[in-house]
């Protein structure tokens, strides 16, 4: 299906803005064509108008999963098993989370419990990589369990690249609270070595960053190592986490002395709860080997940590095993909250540098743009942007943006912050120790 095609069914939904079924066929066919981020949109305004409609948010999952928002994901699939009577499609999806996090054992349990409530859901690629039916002295994984491999498995250290940003504080908008933090933390011990050398502070730690998606949690790191012109070595969950058995122990450490080799060297870890899952929720001990290793090398056990610098973030922080943030761990817990009126005017100005813009009231937008994150910002300028080129094609002249573009734009989004909040104050509720997430409740 072409651009065309898709054009029309937008059309057809402006219409029919209540059509439930046209924005479900509108997310699926944006599925098809991989254009995930603009399913997943079409997916949750269907979900406002339906909430409880089940193909939506199993759409919705998937549509997560393709973007790598893998905690999202699970938060979706996890609402759905507890409902009555789950279907064999969320669990044969759930089972697919679950070898994200390398939890292969009960991937195998979910993805037998779908197939056996629905034998239409089964995945012979996701039954092929759990090794589901294979011939136990011809396969490397049998129903789940695999075989040790040391040495023929490449380290994932060698793989991931170290960056050296070029952008600094100054292309981060708001957030000034948090830089003074992270400048004390980290950027200080770089640029006065002899006054923490005086006090006994040594230069490296660890922050861990914790909000809302979209929010800007990783540009802020990327930015930090701008700052002090330091390398930043960004790891994903895909870049730590094996089916083999300690090839992902061996990915991390492998990891960690690229940085220590790099240093100055920010490692920032993304999703760092999937790596650092709660041991007591965890019922398999390779889960817990890695936490361990994760554990033993922000310790710098073996090596010293001196010079390496490292940022954590998540969209659930109460799902990380309380052990990180011991002193000498993650032992700053920053939340990044959605930015403020004054900050989101200040990301407009970033995001439409170098753009044909005409006298936009910055300050006016941003206050109409109440709860939008960072990545809620550039979808707007992103939909103001295609309007206006639709324009310009048509009278042949490009045309600059104005304030109403960004306004009207604006008054058809709505924010994806709220959906994380409310699931984020019923762990501040009724799990808030020692008020760690009374910053969620004052928001």
């Amino acid at each position: 299906m072409n651009d065309a095609a898709i054009q029309a069914l937008r059309e057809a939904i402006r219409v029919s803005p209540d059509n439930i079924p046209l924005r479900q066929h509108l997310a699926e066919t944006l599925m098809g064509l991989a254009r995930y981020a603009e399913a997943e949109q079409e997916f949750k305004h269907a979900l406002s108008l339906s909430p409880d409609t089940l193909a939506l948010k199993i759409g919705l999952a998937r549509a997560f999963m393709q973007q790598d928002k893998n905690t999202a994901a699970l938060v979706v699939v996890e609402d759905l098993l507890k409902r009555p009577n789950p279907s064999g499609q969320t669990h044969v999806l759930h089972a697919r989370l679950l070898v994200r996090a390398g939890e292969i054992e009960r991937a195998v349990r979910e993805y037998k419990t779908g197939v056996g409530l629905d034998p239409e859901a089964a995945d012979l690629e996701l039954a092929g990589q759990l090794g589901i039916g294979a011939d136990a002295n011809d396969d490397d994984v049998v129903e789940g369990r695999v075989r040790s491999h040391y040495g023929d498995e490449g380290d994932a250290g060698s793989e991931v690249s170290v960056e050296r940003p070029r952008i600094d504080f100054r292309d981060v908008g708001g957030m000034d609270s948090l830089k003074d933090e992270i400048r004390m933390k980290i950027i200080h011990p770089l640029t006065h070595p002899e006054m923490y050398k005086a006090y006994g502070k040594s230069i490296g730690g660890g922050i861990l960053m914790f909000g809302p998606p979209g929010c800007g949690k990783t540009h802020l790191a990327r930015a930090t190592a701008g700052e002090v012109k330091a390398g930043f070595l960004a790891v994903g969950i895909s870049d730590v986490l094996e089916m083999w058995i300690g090839q992902s122990e061996r990915n991390l450490h492998a990891l960690f002395e690229r940085a220590r080799d790099s240093r100055p060297c920010v490692l920032f870890f993304d999703e760092v709860d999937a790596l650092g899952a709660s041991r007591s929720d965890l019922r398999h001990s390779s889960g817990r080997q890695l936490i361990n290793q994760f554990l033993s090398e922000l310790d710098g056990v073996q090596s010293s940590n001196d010079g390496v610098l490292i940022l954590a973030a998540t969209n659930a922080p109460w799902h990380l095993d309380p052990a990180f943030r011991r002193p000498g761990r993650f032992d700053r817990i920053l939340f990044v909250p959605p930015p403020d009126a004054a900050a989101r005017a200040s990301i407009l100005r970033i995001l439409l540098k170098g753009k044909p813009v005409e006298n936009i009231d910055y300050d006016h937008v941003g206050k109409k743009t109440d709860a939008f994150s960072g990545a809620d910002l550039k979808g707007l300028v992103d939909v103001a942007i295609e309007k206006k080129l639709r324009e310009a094609l048509a009278a042949g002249v490009p045309k600059p943006l104005t304030t109403k573009d960004l306004t009207t734009a604006a008054a058809n989004l709505r924010p994806t912050t709220k959906e994380w909040f409310a699931t984020a104050r019923n762990y501040a509720l009724y799990a808030n120790q020692g008020g760690l997430y009374d910053d969620i409740l004052n928001t």
